[in-house]
């Protein structure tokens, strides 16, 4: 992930229940044009590696990029607590103070979206925030049916996705039409090496949340970006969540589906020049 442009720092962040965050912190060489802190929080199943493109493109632009594996992906663990969407919001913190990044651009995707929502609607710094970049992410409505949460814990399932092919078909309703083969067997490859535990947990963790009274007052200006295609979370839980966001405005991206930091880096790249030139 690093270039010749930046400095990279790996720091392993300890929460308040014992897991251990790891943590990249990505900064523009002494000299380059200070454009803000960007925080990127991956998707269930995924990790850092997902946001290399849009990791890239925010150095390249001065930004200093902090990326970090949630807790149980990645090569960080699970810590003591039970997986919850509050919890993840508290693992944001954790990553914000220690890195210094607390008027960052927080860019959160699916699940990662789901802890910049916990953050943003409870943590009294949250107001500190330079904006929210919400990418396939919902406020509510995540109740997942036990039948896949049980596959995602299945041995079966992890079985087939370590095959290209096999993985690739199973996954293939998570992206757009026309995507590069070698980004959906990134995403396969990212599932792939999630623990089926962790993937389980995750996918259980948010039924019945529902954080859309608490978003009313929250002033953060945001940008919530969905793709058209997007079959994993629907359309209208996207434009629910910017209706309720004061300061959000709602854009679909045409023929992306619901992996968009993989699928279409760009767009995330410039919402965040959006909330930071602000």
């Amino acid at each position: 992930m690093s270039t010749a442009s930046e400095v990279t720092h790996e720091v392993t962040v300890r929460t308040d229940d014992g897991a251990e965050l790891a943590v990249t912190v990505l900064a523009p060489l002494a000299g380059s044009v200070a454009a803000g802190d960007v925080v990127l929080v991956h998707g269930w199943a995924h990790s850092r590696r997902a946001w290399g493109t849009v990791a890239d493109r925010l150095i390249r632009a001065g930004h200093r990029v902090v990326l970090y594996d949630q807790r149980g992906h990645g090569a960080s663990t699970l810590g003591r607590t039970p997986v919850s969407v509050e919890r993840l919001g508290a693992d944001l913190a954790s990553v914000l103070g220690e890195t210094g990044a607390r008027e960052a651009v927080v860019v959160g995707h699916s699940g990662g979206g789901f802890a910049a929502l916990a953050y943003a609607a409870t943590s009294p710094s949250a107001g500190r925030l330079r904006g929210l970049v919400l990418l396939g992410t919902a406020a509510h409505g995540q109740d997942t049916p036990q039948s896949e949460v049980k596959m995602m814990g299945s041995p079966l399932f992890s079985w087939a996705l370590r095959r290209r092919w096999l993985g690739g078909k199973l996954l293939g309703s998570t992206m757009g039409k026309g995507v590069d083969p070698v980004v959906l067997d990134v995403n396969r490859q990212l599932f792939a090496a999630t623990v089926p535990r962790v993937r389980a947990d995750f996918f259980r963790c948010t039924r019945g949340w529902d954080v859309r009274e608490a978003l009313r007052s929250v002033r953060v200006p945001a940008v919530v970006l969905h793709g058209e295609g997007d079959k994993v979370i629907g359309a209208g839980l996207a434009e629910a969540l910017a209706q309720v966001l004061p300061g959000a405005r709602f854009e679909r991206v045409p023929g992306a589906g619901h992996m968009l930091p993989l699928e279409r880096p760009l767009v995330a790249v410039a919402a965040v020049a959006e909330l930071a030139s602000r």
